[in-house]
């Protein structure tokens, strides 16, 4: 079932034809991984979510907005957003729409596909006041924080950026970009090779991996290599990260001809490309858990709800649900909102059945239509 949302809809013909998806299973990463991800088992086992899913879009918080790409919900509630090609960093007011400039991220130098990207709090944001970005510069993209400080006149009120991960690989496309903070605390980056395949096999590079640290930017304890911010290599563009109930984690990322794909991390995973693409069953390359054509996906954003990942659609301007029972899927991909908002960018969950969606209609890419581009409410089973 399917609910019309609050903002005005795309036309009828803006949607693909209504063909069944062709989004397929692939093989779920191996129990013997390094840190065990088998299928939870016995009576602990949280019940696989049903077979079939809904989505209701229930509200527009705002609209108009230059080229969002992160999104993080403050503790009271309203957000902050980032704009990739402006360089900025807006607070929403959930209640009115309002949107207020907060600052701009020096040094963000915008083009092509990168520019200011991920955004994600501090897990001591209450008392540090925290705000973590990755962006593009002239020579490298990095993260840095800086404090967000309300009492400031709006436009001024972030400090100046201290750098804590810098040298990850820039380029025209494939810059990655998202951040999270992860169960354990520390901070997650998403990472692409930059159009450079080679990139993506080298441990050594920052191109085409996930990327674990502390929140000073050094390598987290746990970590495949000590003196490492490595986590798992092996990726062409990864845009999406979220963990499941479990502590699982979870992420979205491009593929070239073929096939787009959702994997289960695990630390020191070798996710195949650019030998390998989609399922490939080789010795050595962990396979995607589910996979998509890539004119159905370009995935980005996901999120962890109702016992399914979310994923944000950009090329196929729809937001897939995958259904998972464990590290399996209990069901074939759902697909939802089917070229009646466009592209779709991040997807954020507020806990429970609610997630939060934002369009991404004006990167160029897209065909913005007035209110373009919107955050979007969403209630989901």
């Amino acid at each position: 079932m399917l609910a019309a949302g609050c903002g005005p809809a795309r036309p009828p013909g803006a949607a693909p034809s209504g063909s069944p998806p062709t989004a397929r299973s692939g093989a779920a990463a191996s129990p013997g991984g390094p840190s065990g991800s088998a299928q939870p088992s016995g009576p602990s086992a949280p019940p696989a979510p049903p077979a079939k899913g809904a989505v209701t879009v229930t509200g527009e918080i705002a609209k108009d907005l230059e080229s969002p790409w992160g999104l993080a919900p403050l503790p009271d509630g309203d957000l902050l957003v980032a704009s990739r090609d402006r360089g900025t960093i807006s607070r929403v007011a959930v209640a009115t729409g309002q949107v207020t400039q907060i600052g701009k991220v020096p040094g963000v130098d915008p083009g092509g596909e990168g520019g200011l990207l991920g955004l994600a709090l501090s897990p001591s944001f209450a008392s540090d006041r925290m705000v973590y970005a990755y962006f593009t510069t002239e020579s490298d993209n990095r993260i840095a924080r800086m404090r967000y400080d309300e009492h400031r006149e709006p436009g001024q009120q972030l400090g100046a950026p201290d750098t804590v991960l810098r040298g990850i690989p820039k380029g025209v496309v494939h810059n990655g970009g998202r951040i999270a903070f992860g169960p354990d605390r520390m901070l997650y980056a998403g990472t692409g090779e930059t159009g450079n395949t080679a990139l993506a096999q080298d441990r050594k590079s920052l191109g085409g991996k996930i990327l674990r640290m502390t929140p000073d930017g050094r390598p987290a304890h746990g970590n495949p290599e000590p003196d490492s911010v490595v986590y798992s290599y092996g990726h062409r563009n990864v845009q999406g990260l979220a963990w499941d109930g479990e502590k699982r984690l979870w992420a979205a990322e491009f593929g070239q001809h073929t096939w787009d794909e959702l994997n289960l991390i695990e630390p020191g995973g070798n996710y195949g490309w650019p030998e390998a693409e989609g399922t490939a069953g080789r010795p050595g390359f962990r396979d995607p858990v589910a996979v998509w054509r890539t004119d159905e996906a370009s995935p980005s954003g996901i999120a962890w709800a109702q016992g399914s990942v979310w994923m944000a659609a950009l090329k196929g301007e729809r937001l897939w649900r995958i259904p998972l029972a464990g590290t399996r899927p209990a069901a074939e991909p759902e697909a939802f909102l089917q070229g009646q908002y466009g592209r779709l960018r991040t997807v954020v969950s507020l806990g429970g059945d609610k997630l939060l969606l934002v369009t991404s209609e004006t990167d160029g890419r897209g065909s913005p239509q007035p209110g373009d581009d919107r955050i979007l409410t969403l209630t989901v089973r």
